[in-house]
């Protein structure tokens, strides 16, 4: 007599995710998140490149009228990083949960599903939220193989130098116990020689803020190089300043000192809170200790790539849990006014003060934000980034 095999255990919806192909991710949530929860509708939205609005993806023609990235629930779910249940009529039979896709403190942008309204308690949302996180990184790894999530980001075509930028960085922010990043670039569509770069192991992070001379094609050409060899460099296991001297020889021997790049390297102890830096060239550097904000002024060393063979030496500085640091380029602190003013002396230790409660994202865009009310639009003449890391330190 035969007997029937038992039933396995219910595959993990993460598992599940990893094997749908990477352009129907969409569809696949759908799926599970009807058959698990009794989701009626299910819809991905990601933030575009200017981090304005958080656009649907759909495969033809990739995405669909866009909502707010700061205003409605979706908005705030993801300018706030929690779940947000929207409120509608109680007669309503259903309700929407708008959960945010990020991925180690990346932000990327809003799971809407909606659900019977009896659906929405507690340990539904939270589950939600993990499947949010399982579909983030699923995300991420699919870009590799499909244009689909990075078409749906746009709101218009990048310019070629753009696209290069964007491919270039690590990502829009990064979190760990022990710090909280966040990062911020425009003018998003035409992006050229401005880039953030970082990377952590188990006790050290390293980030770098660089601004290749001149603008478009030529100016991202000479930043992917910079990056290029910074990271070669750090990924041979050499310190700070030898990082430095290795990426300015790379860009003297292609440029011959006709083009530069400015650079601040940094490097985070995360056991004592010691901070090694390096500053070659024109990033500045702010720091937010209660409520005071003071520029920490570094030994102003030559760009990379200005001469030949350039040394360069490290200094230090100590960070203390609860200090914020910003990092801000030459577009944003030296930007002039009308009346010949600057942006960091009228406006920038300002609006460092006013977003001091913000998390590090939504701080760093509202710098940005800033430098546009700065200059009356939200076109300008030069590439501006902003870098905002909160330390917590370790215990």
């Amino acid at each position: 007599m035969s007997t029937s095999e038992p039933a396995g255990p219910e595959p993990s919806a993460e598992s599940l995710l990893r094997a749908t192909p990477p352009h129907r991710l969409v569809a696949t949530a759908h799926r599970l998140l009807a058959e698990r929860v009794g989701a009626e509708d299910v819809t991905v939205l990601l933030a575009d490149y200017g981090l304005s609005v958080l656009q649907p993806v759909t495969h033809l023609p990739h995405t669909d009228e866009p909502v707010s990235a700061h205003e409605g629930p979706a908005g705030r779910a993801f300018a706030g990083q929690s779940p947000v249940v929207e409120i509608t009529s109680v007669s309503s039979p259903t309700q929407a949960v708008h959960l945010p896709i990020s991925v180690r403190g990346d932000r990327l942008g809003v799971l809407s599903v909606r659900l019977p309204r009896a659906a929405t308690d507690t340990t539904t949302v939270l589950q939600l939220a993990d499947f949010a996180t399982a579909l983030a990184h699923e995300v991420i790894t699919a870009g590799r193989d499909t244009d689909l999530y990075l078409q749906a980001r746009r709101t218009r075509r990048l310019t070629l130098a753009a696209e290069m930028q964007w491919q270039l960085l690590p990502g829009r922010g990064c979190a760990r116990p022990e710090y909280v990043v966040g990062a911020h670039l425009e003018p998003a569509y035409t992006i050229g020689g401005d880039n953030f770069d970082w990377s952590t192991d188990a006790d050290h992070f390293t980030l770098t803020v660089t601004d290749g001379m001149g603008q478009g094609i030529d100016a991202s050409l000479l930043t992917s190089l910079a990056v290029g060899a910074l990271r070669n460099a750090r990924r041979a296991g050499i310190g700070l300043s030898d990082q430095a001297c290795l990426a300015d020889q790379a860009l003297f021997a292609q440029y011959g000192g006709e083009k530069y790049a400015s650079t601040l390297l940094l490097r985070f102890d995360l056991d004592s809170g010691v901070v090694s830096a390096v500053d070659a060239g024109s990033p500045e550097l702010y720091r937010q200790r209660d409520d005071t904000v003071e520029r920490i002024e570094l030994d102003a060393q030559l760009p990379l790539g200005m001469f030949e063979e350039t040394l360069y030496e490290e200094q230090t500085f100590q960070v203390e849990p609860g200090d914020r640091l910003v990092v801000v380029s030459t577009g944003v602190h030296s930007a002039l006014g009308g009346d010949g003013g600057t942006f960091a002396e009228r406006a920038l230790r300002q609006i460092l003060g006013a977003t001091r409660e913000e998390p590090p994202h939504e701080a760093a865009r509202a710098m940005v934000d800033g430098l546009f009310e700065h200059f009356g639009t939200r076109e300008l003449a030069a590439d501006a980034s902003v870098v905002c890391l909160d330390w917590n330190g370790r215990p």
